[in-house]
């Protein structure tokens, strides 16, 4: 392998979500997500943005997918939107919602590209928040195994490869909040730490309990993978005490020690079960077996770290607090930290003792201030300049010979980001949100060569 030489089976992919690109939020039987009620209500999304339309992705979804196949992407992640499958959560199949995503891959397969279904990123039915409360009840995982055993004896014929959930954490310990309206929907206050907590591991359960769903539907053999963005710990200076120290940190580092974990190991760390004490969720016999399933792959969404170094006094270690000064991209928390990926990767193998579990970086990319110039173009040297850094991190991991497999860029165009609405843009392809005009920008051309290079350029 060249220097700049990735692996002749190395996955270029692009990643999306339901919510934020497919529009069409009330057609075709299609009931509403805690997003549409969250998005809705006034004060809650910036500039009052919802995803009723976002991209209408829905509608042109195969103009999206000839844009893929002229830049070369072979591997396309996508989310399904459980309310366009179950609208209440449960019981009756829509089928015209299984119809549009066996219409998206028929496509995806026409034009050679590779789908990688995730069954949630985030879109959780509103009947089901309105029946018990979504994930504060242990109900949630028996009827997401439903779904998922629904969709892959559906869709399994066509989609081999599938992600159960995405970054549990972002809709759980920041979906909930305790005394303070949270900034992901549902946007529900709670009384104690515990029940935030108690959310994440009913997340993990649906996790367990729809890999087990998957595996019995399908009607071919397939890869299951958990997709996490857990926060990888960088040392300060790569010498053997801060490594420990980061290595160290890891577990109690967010809330790594209590989501990616227990998931990847069949146990929660127990440094984060001590520094939780009466705030730790209640575990029932049985849970940490169904948590723990067998994977096929490991999907870490790689956007940020935290450094770390190694102190003389205990705990050993102490987190470093990003100073005013240090790069970041246009989000808050988006700092510009290209060695997470390499640390991410070596975490997972090393600290979590995982060397034998595929990884694919699921997301990665960033929010950039985007301008059409003049010509029509937008030039966004600084968003290839990030990737350019993140996918070196990548390949010196590979060259380690830790087990990366695949790469996915968020995201393959803008849209609706969350709680900030079409005011950030993640997308390699500017999209004219008032024409849906879709304009691939210059990072996109870059991604082009460097798939087609096998390399970075």
């Amino acid at each position: 392998m060249q220097h700049d030489q990735f692996p002749a089976d190395f996955a270029w992919g692009a990643a999306t979500a339901a919510y934020q690109i497919e529009g069409a939020a009330t057609q075709a039987g299609r009931k509403p997500s805690v997003w549409d009620s969250f998005s809705a209500t006034p004060g809650r999304v910036l500039n009052g943005d919802t995803g009723a339309v976002a991209c209408d992705h829905y509608h042109r979804y195969k103009e999206d997918v000839k844009l893929m196949a002229a830049l070369g992407i072979k591997h396309y992640r996508f989310s399904i939107s459980w309310p366009r499958i179950l609208p209440d959560g449960r019981g009756a199949v829509n089928q015209a919602g299984i119809d549009f995503y066996q219409q998206l891959v028929d496509c995806l397969l026409a034009h050679d590209i590779t789908p990688h279904a995730t069954l949630f990123h985030w879109d959780s039915p509103q009947a089901l928040e309105d029946r018990y409360g979504s994930w504060r009840s242990r109900e949630i995982a028996n009827d997401f195994a439903e779904y998922a055993s629904v969709v892959a004896s559906r869709l399994g014929d066509r989609i081999q490869h599938w992600m159960t959930i995405n970054e549990i954490f972002c809709f759980t310990h920041i979906g909930y909040g305790v005394e303070q309206v949270p900034p992901h929907a549902p946007g529900t206050v709670v009384d104690s730490l515990k029940e935030v907590w108690q959310t994440s591991h009913h997340a993990l359960l649906a996790h367990g309990m729809a890999c087990q769903a998957i595996r019995t539907a399908s009607p071919v053999p397939c890869s299951i993978a958990l997709v996490d963005n857990f926060v990888p710990t960088l040392p300060i200076a790569e010498t053997p005490e801060h490594i420990a120290a980061a290595q160290q940190a890891f577990h109690v580092n967010g809330t790594n020690g209590g989501i990616v974990e227990p998931a990847l190991t069949g146990a929660y760390s127990p440094a984060l079960l001590e520094q939780l004490g009466p705030n730790a969720p209640d575990i029932a016999e049985g849970d940490l077996a169904i948590i723990h399933q067998p994977l096929d792959a490991f999907g870490f969404n790689n956007y940020s770290g935290v450094y770390v170094r190694a102190i003389d006094q205990a705990p050993g270690y102490e987190f470093i607090d990003f100073p005013t000064s240090y790069p970041k991209l246009h989000m808050p928390w988006l700092f510009f930290t290209p060695d997470s990926t390499y640390w991410g990767i070596r975490h997972v193998s090393e600290t979590l003792q995982r060397p034998d579990l595929p990884i694919y970086i699921t997301e990665n990319g960033c929010a950039v201030e985007d301008k059409i110039n003049a010509n029509g173009e937008v030039l966004d040297i600084d968003r290839i300049l990030f990737l350019r850094h993140y996918l070196r991190s990548a390949q010196r991991a590979i060259q380690e010979g830790y087990p990366l497999k695949g790469y996915f860029v968020w995201s393959l165009m803008d849209n609706f980001e969350w709680a900030w609405g079409y005011d950030r843009r993640f997308g390699i392809t500017y999209v004219d949100y008032a024409t849906q005009q879709r304009i691939p920008k210059a990072s996109a051309h870059w991604y082009a060569t460097c798939i087609r290079e096998n390399a970075i350029v």
